[in-house]
């Protein structure tokens, strides 16, 4: 079992006491949850802002944010549907009749994209926990057949914390068979110095199939079984997910595949072509079942009568510089990051941050590239942290 450095986290808030069976989100008001209302009325307005005029940031949008067991703004603005295509000729959607448009509510389930790997990373560290999977062993021990990645010495720990050296990804959507995907995994070698961080999806797709080897399951099964279905995550699953927001009209030469209008189906064209479970993407998820995942780490690894992980492996995922999460990141986590924070976002539009310092969680769930992605913007992501971070009393 590897060594671990304690840092002073204190699961379930700053000098709290962590229960042994950590209490259940329910709805509540700012003060309730020791939040200030006017700071969350912004916090409100600027997320139904997101997705209004002409031209707006997504089409759609669900915030959710919360303090210890509180959730004391759950609110959904826009449309899950409300494009039928995008016109490459104008640069804009082609909306559909406002009887034929989908709103969103807060219970609409949205592509996760790369939240997905902040699963896939808690799949592993259940595994290095149990004495399975050595956070410091060999990719190759584990995985010979990947013989470019064994040959270089890639290590578990390096994968999670995106320092293997392996370029941000491969064409694995343009390979006509399961067989050549795989065989492009193996012989990927690393582009870069191991050691030094380069965001990848690769990483996770290597991850993955370690997961998968030990444990003789599939990813989704881990997920499910050691993640999802103890915290009674009932909406978060690997697709499809036929009643889920709508994503891209995904055609070349925007995209990296033809594949028309998307709902229900992972906008990743990798995660696709890999059948829809991947490490990297391919889940999807409602803003309370994410609330769920957020209460459970910020409660050391407990929700409820339910445990995923002991804390000390909580403490591990987010010691500097964290496994498979990002940690203080002010670009989208605002001024909630400085103090321990810790998330992901979603080139969908999605992103999560949790504040062990303040106990504190917030969600935002978007369907940015409906109907075709576009530059990246986290400003939006970042405002709305900064107005949680305010809020705290």
């Amino acid at each position: 079992m590897p060594s671990l450095e304690v840092t002073g986290h204190r699961p379930c808030g700053a000098g709290r006491r962590r229960e042994l069976s950590a209490p259940r989100l329910r709805a509540g008001t700012p003060e309730r949850a020791g939040l200030d209302p006017v700071e969350l009325g912004h916090l409100v307005a600027e997320a139904h802002a997101l997705t209004a005029g002409a031209h707006p940031w997504a089409s759609g949008a669900v915030v959710l944010a919360g303090r210890g067991p509180v959730i004391a703004v759950a609110e959904a603005a826009g449309w899950a549907v409300r494009y039928a295509a995008h016109d490459p000729g104008t640069g804009a959607g082609v909306e559909l009749p406002p009887p034929a448009r989908v709103p969103v509510t807060v219970s609409t389930p949205f592509d996760l994209a790369s939240l997905t790997k902040l699963f896939t990373s808690v799949a592993a560290v259940q595994q290095i926990e149990r004495g399975t999977l050595g956070i410091d062993a060999r990719v190759g021990d584990y995985l010979p057949d990947f013989y470019a990645a064994a040959a270089f010495g890639v290590t578990v720990r390096q994968l999670l914390t995106h320092t293997s050296g392996l370029r941000p990804e491969l064409p694995l959507y343009d390979c006509p068979d399961d067989a050549g995907r795989l065989d492009l995994l193996r012989a990927e070698a690393p582009a870069g110095e191991p050691g030094r961080y380069m965001y990848s999806d690769l990483n996770m797709l290597l991850l993955q199939s370690v997961l998968e080897r030990i444990t003789g399951r599939p990813l989704d099964v881990l997920v499910q079984d050691g993640i999802t279905r103890p915290l009674g995550m009932t909406a978060t699953a690997f697709g499809p997910c036929p009643g889920a927001a709508a994503t891209e009209d995904q055609r070349r030469p925007w995209a990296k595949a033809d594949r028309g209008m998307l709902r229900g189906v992972v906008h990743d064209e990798n995660a696709w072509a890999l059948g829809g479970v991947a490490g990297h993407a391919g889940l999807f998820s409602t803003a309370h079942d994410l609330a769920v995942f957020c209460r459970a780490l910020l409660c050391g690894g407990s929700y409820g009568p339910a445990r995923i992980l002991g804390p000390d492996f909580v403490e591990l995922l987010f010691t500097p510089p964290g496994l498979g999460f990002a940690l203080d990141q002010p670009w989208f986590m605002g001024e909630l990051a400085g103090r321990g924070a810790a998330g992901h976002t979603g080139f969908t539009g999605t992103s999560l941050v949790l504040d062990p310092a303040t106990d504190t969680f917030l969600i935002l769930l978007a369907n940015r590239v409906h109907p075709s992605r576009r530059p990246p913007d986290s400003t939006p992501r970042a405002a709305l942290a900064t107005r949680l971070a305010r809020a705290v009393i």
